[in-house]
């Protein structure tokens, strides 16, 4: 009988254990970074995980309600004195017993998980939606009995021009108090964002605030916000989070036909991810010190599955053909539907619009942020993440397309992959003579050849590679040599170099062996390489497409947006062929521009009439359904490129050309011929 496999998110490691190994024990085993204090007795809490149910098509399992032991006493003891969050198990108490996906929750990490979260800085106009109102209001009388809510509509229309508002029912405990404490002087929180002026809140007599507002980027993978003061724009804190969805898959795709496979999948989704807001908010309030019902408006942007799993919307027509949105424009809500209990209860929200299809709100927030429209050269923006959107344009026109690019650029996936977290190995440089490595871990700014090291990295090791590493690794074994233009990796005697090693039928560069401390052997394997080249050619095909509709062979300059391109280097990005070739000093990166665009759209009114302008001037092109696109993704699996040039590349990165596909020695063989299929 064949051992239950389990599958650990968000880290992506999976393996087969014996029937009732602990899910702690499985985690240690597979590598999987989950913590422990109490040796497994059941009193840190430490271990806690979250177990996925229901059929999960991505990873091919499909997952029984009783695939874990059922609670013991030790749970049931934890959970009456200290209580555990609904779904939640300890790992240390709950046993495999059939296949199983488990999610490591961010405070059961070891090594939290870094979320590039940092606010760009950013000249933003600043007139907020919500204000503050200083008014004198009538006080009752007899001969006119008016109710107190008229007379402070009239003050406030007759003081500041405000007409029309807006008063949710609820608000209305508190008004007469209030005035009567103020001496019928009031001060009024209005949200006015062209859709009629609406009270959100008012206190006795002058009120200086503070008003605060929340940005929001709800990504695939990762959740960053920026909380800002509405009246001076200032960022007061930034935070992130990992997507919670990812236990349900970690593309977009996988979470669609979870949706479609699972009754009541997506409503779970929903709550997941909405719970995760909520958290987010409060932490960003923590942070910066402040009360969370002193944020009184949020931004939301978000590609168009997240957007239909945010407002609780199944997102099963996004799974097939013609990829219809439920709704594509801008909304504005209550913001208590997004993140209930987190926030001032008459907060609202605005979401951004869509484009259309899989080219969702964060697209719009990076048009609105770049503004490609207003260019007078022939930018293309790449916003690099789990699925990519690209925008390429000027002033006369611009497009827009998704990609599937896959979470390999997170570092999922990959055989010594890793989320972003200290320890990672995010940097590589391999000397092309020698064929020796040297990198750096996330937390140290010490290259691990450099005195100290050692010492600087004795709290966290080095744990694996994340996304930017593995880019900058591969890229550089291009250069050294030790990859042809295939993305085959030579043998030992074609490439000059011990740290090659067989892996079965093919290939492993070595990059770090920690085995001698107890740690990991972080080797590049000819899987790696493959599963960096598909998400690659989808990024490179989708711009190259946008570039036949525009009937140009180059760009005239390139900016890797998004959280992950802002901590990818230019030349990295190019000799792997993530983008076109452009001179290098062209290529930028703009960090988080989505997030950028949620804050413009938060800090200015008329940035939110702007966006939905440009969005309807976008021209959408679906690659899904665009022959040429598979054309492209074909021929970008070279490295850089199978038949494209690169001109500008070759003038600061000259690059070998071994071919390790045919049987002989030296350069053009030394490996073994691979299984065909």
């Amino acid at each position: 009988m064949t051992d239950p496999l389990v599958i650990f998110t968000p880290s992506g490691k999976r393996g087969r254990v014996p029937a009732g190994t602990s899910v702690l024990t499985a985690a240690r085993k597979l590598g999987v970074d989950l913590d422990s204090v109490c040796g497994g007795r059941g009193i840190c809490s430490k271990c806690q995980v979250s177990p996925g149910f229901g059929e999960f098509s991505k990873h091919g399992v499909t997952v029984a309600e009783d695939a874990l032991t059922g609670w013991n006493d030790v749970e049931a003891r934890y959970d009456r004195v200290r209580g555990l969050k609904e779904g939640r198990r300890l790992g240390c108490q709950a046993c495999i017993e059939k296949d199983v996906v488990i999610d490591v929750p961010p405070e059961s990490q070891v090594h939290k998980q870094v979320i590039r979260k940092s606010a760009d800085t950013r000249a933003i106009e600043m007139d907020p939606a919500v204000r503050l109102y200083l008014v004198e209001v009538e006080e009752p009388d007899m001969h006119a009995p008016t109710g107190d809510l008229e007379r402070l509509k009239v003050a406030l229309e007759k003081a500041w021009g405000i007409k029309g508002l807006q008063v949710d029912p609820d608000l209305l405990t508190g008004l007469q108090p209030a005035l009567r404490k103020g001496n019928w002087q009031v001060t009024c929180a209005v949200h006015d964002a062209g859709q009629g002026p609406r009270l959100l809140a008012l206190w006795p007599g002058f009120h200086e605030g503070p008003l605060h507002g929340l940005a929001i980027d709800l990504g695939s993978t990762t959740i960053a916000a920026h909380l800002c003061d509405l009246e001076s724009g200032t960022v007061l804190a930034s935070s992130g989070v990992m997507n919670p969805q990812i236990r349900f898959g970690e593309d977009l795709m996988s979470r669609v036909s979870y949706a479609m496979m699972n009754p009541g999948g997506a409503a779970e989704m929903t709550a997941a991810v909405r719970s995760a807001l909520a958290d987010l908010a409060r932490a960003c309030a923590e942070e910066a010190g402040v009360a969370p019902d002193s944020i009184f408006e949020i931004t939301l942007v978000c590609n168009p599955v997240m957007h239909h799993l945010a407002l609780g919307i199944d997102p099963v027509e996004l799974g097939q053909a013609p990829f219809a949105l439920a709704m594509s424009d801008a909304l504005e809500l209550p913001a208590a539907t997004l993140m209930p209990g987190a926030i001032h209860p008459q907060a609202r929200a605005f979401v951004l619009p869509c484009i259309a299809g899989h080219v969702g709100a964060d697209a719009a927030a990076v048009a609105l942020s770049e503004a490609p429209h207003k260019s007078d050269d022939l930018v293309l923006v790449v916003d690099v993440g789990t699925n990519a959107e690209i925008l390429l344009g000027d002033k006369r026109r611009v497009l827009a397309c998704s990609s599937p690019t896959g979470p390999a650029f997170e570092g999922a996936q990959i055989s010594s992959g890793q989320r972003a977290a200290p320890g990672a190995i995010e940097r590589v440089e391999i000397d092309p003579e020698t064929k020796e490595p040297r990198f750096k871990v996330i937390g140290c700014e010490l290259w691990n050849t450099q005195e100290g090291f050692d010492l600087a990295t004795a709290t966290t090791g080095v744990t694996g590679i994340c996304g930017s590493g593995i880019i900058e690794a591969v890229a550089e074994m291009r250069m050294a040599g030790l990859l042809d233009r295939s993305g085959l990796i030579g043998s030992a005697e074609a490439t000059g170099t011990a740290r090659i090693t067989p892996q079965g039928r093919t290939y492993e560069y070595l990059i770090h062996d920690g085995t001698a401390e107890g740690g990991p052997r972080i080797t590049v394997t000819q899987g790696d390489i493959r599963a960096i080249q598909l998400a690659k050619s989808a990024l490179y095909a989708g711009a190259r497409l946008l570039m036949d509709e525009l009937g140009v062979d180059t760009v005239d300059r390139v900016v890797l947006a998004g959280a992950f391109g802002a901590h990818i280097s230019p030349k990295h990005a190019m000799v792997l062929g993530m983008i076109p070739d452009a001179p290098l000093a062209k290529v930028t990166s703009a960090g988080n521009a989505a997030g950028t665009g949620a804050r413009i759209a938060l800090l200015n009114r008329a940035a939110r009439g702007e966006v939905q302008k440009i969005v309807r001037e976008i021209t959408k092109v679906e690659t899904a359904i665009e022959p040429r696109f598979q054309e492209h993704f074909v021929a970008a699996n070279g490295i850089p490129h199978a038949s494209a040039p690169f001109p500008e590349l070759s003038k600061v990165a000259p690059m070998p050309e071994p071919s390790f596909n045919t049987g002989g020695s030296g350069e053009s063989g030394g490996r073994r011929r691979r299984r065909s299929g």
